[in-house]
């Protein structure tokens, strides 16, 4: 009786056990960004977005780790090595394109889905955009071409201006290609171009002063999560110095600058995210194309124009994505 009791007793104690082992692990995403996460805030909120389309929600089904660079792109290899890690079950690598670097030599077994500026193919990270192979896929913001168009809208803004200035962060990539379509476009039209660098935002003021003694008449604002994060100074120098800004992203007209021109980031930010559920219900990376965000968003702050004294061509109100009034 006691041994019948004993073998009882001992079936009870494996049953909690094996239960455990029953239930399917809740999967992690690790996000990692470049910027902040004040700067990155709405684009997480639309990365949550694309996982729960794919019925994947943070803190019921999945859980997300975030780890911010803060605009440091030398903190990237050892917060992704810390995903790696941690561990999680797939990366998504956002802003530039360092990150995504960074994920890829942290690990070619864990899915990594970037959403990036930037050449996917020549940094390495594919094979190609219909195929890319490996462990990586994504979102690639299409920036080919923009700085003619950003020229091009602003210019109907100022168009006697002279000297047309450009902010961007040195250690960015993405922003030599828009910085020569910006030459280009202004050559043609018999202007002068003046670049100025911002690498962390300590640097944004020191650039303004230089735009303002150089007589730039108005200031293309490169995408970047260094100036994303320093976005509301940006906009507040460009007011102070009465100096017509076109910005990157919507959320820079919405904080008080005059005109914002590029891809629909939000979306691209989403579109990642679903990726990343396709992913956790089982798809391979290597076998989803790299998708181009090639959709475009203009806002206009009408409200900023007439404090610059400016005159707000109305077929531009008419097609603008985001007017602020």
């Amino acid at each position: 009786m006691q041994r019948r009791q004993f073998i009882a007793g001992l079936a009870g104690v494996t049953v909690g056990p094996l239960a455990a082992h029953g239930q399917k692990a809740v999967p992690v995403v690790g996000f990692l960004s470049d910027g902040t996460s004040d700067a990155v805030a709405s684009y997480a909120a639309a990365f949550r977005k694309g996982l729960a389309e794919t019925a994947y929600t943070d803190g019921r089904n999945v859980t997300i780790t975030y780890r911010w660079a803060n605009g440091k792109a030398d903190r990237l290899p050892a917060l992704a090595a810390d995903l790696v890690a941690a561990p999680v079950t797939v990366i998504a690598a956002t802003g530039g394109i360092e990150p995504a670097q960074s994920a890829r030599a942290a690990t070619t077994r864990l899915p990594i889905v970037f959403v990036a500026t930037g050449d996917a193919v020549k940094a390495g990270l594919v094979r190609s955009l219909a195929r890319p192979g490996g462990n990586v896929t994504g979102i690639a913001l299409a920036t080919n071409g923009l700085g003619t168009r950003r020229l091009g809208l602003l210019l109907q803004f100022v168009p006697r201006v002279q000297t047309i200035g450009f902010l961007a962060n040195p250690e960015n990539p993405a922003a030599e290609t828009e910085w020569r379509d910006l030459q280009e476009a202004a050559r043609l039209r018999g202007m002068q171009t003046l670049i100025v660098k911002a690498g962390s935002a300590a640097d944004v003021e020191a650039a303004f002063a230089v735009l303002v003694r150089q007589r730039a008449g108005a200031v293309v604002i490169a995408g970047d999560p260094v100036l994303d994060g320093a976005r509301e100074e940006v906009v507040a120098l460009a007011a102070r110095h009465a100096l017509p800004a076109m910005h990157f992203g919507q959320e820079a007209v919405a904080a008080g600058g005059l005109l914002a021109y590029g891809p629909n980031v939000i979306d691209a930010y989403r579109q990642g995210g679903i990726y990343c559920g396709r992913i956790l219900a089982g798809e391979k990376p290597g076998e989803l194309p790299v998708m181009r965000a090639d959709l475009y968003e203009l806002a206009i702050n009408l409200k900023t124009a007439k404090t610059l004294g400016l005159d707000v061509p109305p077929g531009l109100v008419a097609i603008a994505d985001e007017v602020v009034e």
